[in-house]
C-alpha cells in the first residue's frame, strides 16, 4: 500500500496509487482556469522546447494581468486540459505541472467542499 498524503486542516487523506485507476478526473470536467505563473512557464517552455512567446500563443489564455492553460471543448460543460493526454488518461507535462495541478486536492475550496472531492477524485480517503 502507498504512502497517505495529509495535509494538517484538511479532513482527508490522498492515495497517489488512486490515479491509477481514474480517468483524469482533476484534468476533466467543467471549464475553469488552470493557472501557471511566470517561472512554470519558462520550465513548461524549456521542457517542451519552444520558445516562451509561442507557448503563450499555442497553449495559454492571458488573464488580466495572469496566464491560464487552455482547455479542450469534450462536450456540453466537459472540458480538459490541453496538455492532458486523453488517450493515456495522463498528463502529458506531468514533471513540469503548474503547482494548482500539484497541490490537487489540497486546495482551499475543499476544506469547505468535501463532498465534491470525495465524489471528482477516487484517490481520497477518510482519515
Amino acid at each position: 500500500m502507498s504512502e497517505l498524503l495529509k495535509k494538517e486542516g484538511f479532513n482527508f487523506a490522498f492515495d497517489p496509487k488512486g490515479c491509477d485507476s481514474c480517468k483524469g478526473n482533476c484534468c476533466i470536467g467543467e471549464s475553469g482556469y488552470i493557472w501557471i505563473n511566470a517561472q512554470e512557464i519558462q520550465a513548461l517552455a524549456f521542457y517542451l522546447n519552444l520558445p516562451v512567446e509561442e507557448l503563450k500563443i499555442r497553449y495559454l489564455n492571458k488573464i488580466g494581468y495572469k496566464y491560464s492553460i487552455k482547455e479542450v471543448k469534450l462536450g456540453s460543460n466537459n472540458f480538459a486540459c490541453c496538455f492532458f493526454n486523453l488517450e493515456k488518461k495522463q498528463c502529458s507535462i506531468y514533471p513540469v505541472r503548474p503547482m494548482q495541478c500539484r497541490t490537487f486536492p489540497f486546495w482551499d475550496y475543499f476544506k469547505e467542499n468535501e463532498e465534491e472531492v470525495y465524489k471528482e477524485c477516487p484517490a481520497i480517503k477518510n482519515l
